[in-house]
């Protein structure tokens, strides 16, 4: 898996013969700055752009192999082991008003580079079929974290933050509620020069201004109903800026995203999952002590809990759930969600490329 943060390759090894899957090792590799830069320049329009996506889909796929292979050298596992790889791709363009979404990858090269079989494209297949083509992720919650009577909400805080719904009373439910980390990393970075704000510090030391607050809130996307699904074609340092009176403290900015990522993952679970007990978050976001904290004032009647204490850590929850979309990809079985991604049917998702 690597998401809309951009910090690097999180690849994790699965054993699915049981009922809850077992994840047997797991690695990160970072980003290199320069690729980390030229992905940035392809979410908008550049020159030549076809060329240097095709470019930097080989280098991600060289990426991805060598990440692959150091976590099996270091689980003392070798491919022909190996069932398949599910790897999602470098997402640069998520357009599903329009019909397509984009992640970066040479998937043939991939298999190539590992004698592994390659599931990707997991998106395309449901937006062909009139859906959002995200979030996925909440059909795996649905198979391996719902519980019989605990009405449950999974939030995943990555880039985008997104919430999964669910209630034994309903059917599961999930949507993308907003930006994650994805413009706290932006502004630190602008600021600051670092890659993220560790736990928080930086934003715990500002002020919300609560006008920016309101003016952010009052984007569309918020208000629109379910299904929905967003990324950095509409959260961006562009989009921020158009918010900015222009004289704010950097630092009270940071305090204020902070807020909106908070608020609008509370808003979004008060008001599609009535009734929820518990709270479960995974992702980066994870990690951001100011941002948990924010999240348990504004919901005060819920238990708030990493993934962890349900079995499955919270930096790997995504990637344990590619792999699990890769598995139902080679038995044939559909994998979206039509009431989460608002396709018309059920999809087997993903296209294969053999070893």
């Amino acid at each position: 898996m690597s998401g809309t943060s951009l910090d690097g390759i999180d690849v994790v090894l699965v054993d699915f013969s049981s009922a809850t899957p077992r994840l047997i090792a797991q690695y990160f590799q970072a980003y290199e700055q320069p690729l980390k830069d030229a992905l940035l320049v392809l979410h908008q329009p550049s020159a030549n752009e076809l060329h240097q996506s095709q470019l930097i889909a080989n280098q991600l796929a060289r990426d991805y192999a060598a990440a692959t292979l150091t976590l099996l050298q270091q689980a003392d596992i070798v491919p022909a082991q190996v069932q398949a790889i599910g790897c999602h791709g470098q997402t640069i363009r998520h357009r599903p008003e329009h019909g397509y979404t984009i992640q970066l990858n040479n998937s043939a090269l991939l298999a190539e580079l590992t004698a592994i079989n390659v599931i990707g494209d997991f998106r395309s297949r449901d937006i062909a079929a009139g859906g959002q083509g995200a979030p996925l992720v909440p059909a795996f919650h649905d198979q391996v974290l719902r519980h019989a009577s605990s009405h449950r909400v999974i939030v995943n805080i990555g880039g985008i933050a997104n919430v999964t719904d669910l209630s034994p009373n309903r059917v599961t439910s999930g949507f993308d509620c907003g930006p994650g980390n994805l413009l706290l990393d932006a502004w630190i970075k602008q600021h600051q020069g670092v890659g993220y704000d560790k736990d928080g510090a930086w934003a715990a030391g500002g002020k919300v201004i609560p006008a920016l607050l309101a003016r952010m809130l009052a984007e569309p996307f918020f208000a629109a109903q379910p299904p929905k699904s967003t990324g950095r074609d509409l959260f961006n340092l562009g989009w921020l800026s158009a918010q900015l009176a222009g004289n704010e403290s950097p630092q009270d900015v940071q305090a204020t995203l902070l807020a909106l990522t908070a608020t609008s993952v509370a808003e979004a679970i008060l008001k599609y999952c009535s009734g929820a007990a518990e709270v479960y978050i995974c992702g980066g976001g994870a990690h951001n002590g100011t941002l948990m904290q924010a999240l348990k004032t504004a919901l005060p009647a819920c238990q708030i809990q990493l993934t962890d204490v349900l079995g499955i850590e919270a930096d790997w929850m995504e990637a344990i759930a590619f792999a699990w979309l890769a598995q139902q990809t080679t038995q044939l079985k559909s994998a979206n969600l039509p009431v989460v991604t608002g396709a018309k049917h059920p999809c087997i998702l993903g296209a294969i490329y053999p070893k």
